[in-house]
């Protein structure tokens, strides 16, 4: 289970709507499945479908997570008019199975997913807002 602060729930929809039509992404940091800080980024591929970030950003999120004793637990995407489920580039590139891999839809209202994606293999996580 993911535990998400209201305050840092909200903040990743609001990132993500404010990138429409673009997919938003970014980082979340925290420690033993809660998370205390998002590091959002910057998608250089400014896409509608897909995301890339930039090396110095998630060197910079990762060095500024350790400065503050966090760790980086999961990443987090918006599908801007998909389902908050993890496409097939998604699984294809989800390399660190010990992250939450956490997808925004806008497709509708907006809905805020967790998977954890293993060797392709997606469970769903549940995510409680604390």
């Amino acid at each position: 289970m993911l535990k998400i602060p209201k305050a840092l729930f909200d903040s990743i929809i609001e990132h993500a709507q404010r990138e429409l039509p673009l997919e938003a992404c970014g980082y979340v940091a925290g420690v033993e499945g809660e998370v205390k800080r998002l590091f959002p980024m910057r998608n250089v591929d400014a896409s509608p479908e897909h995301f890339s970030f930039d090396p110095a950003e998630q060197f910079s999120a990762f060095k500024e997570a350790q400065k503050e004793g966090l760790r980086l637990i999961g990443c987090y995407h918006s599908h801007p008019s998909t389902p908050a489920r993890p496409s097939d580039e998604d699984i294809r590139l989800a390399y660190d199975s010990s992250l939450s891999y956490l997808i925004v839809s806008l497709a509708k209202e907006p809905v805020l997913n967790s998977f954890k994606i293993k060797e392709g293999v997606v469970a769903p996580e549940n995510i409680e807002v604390i």
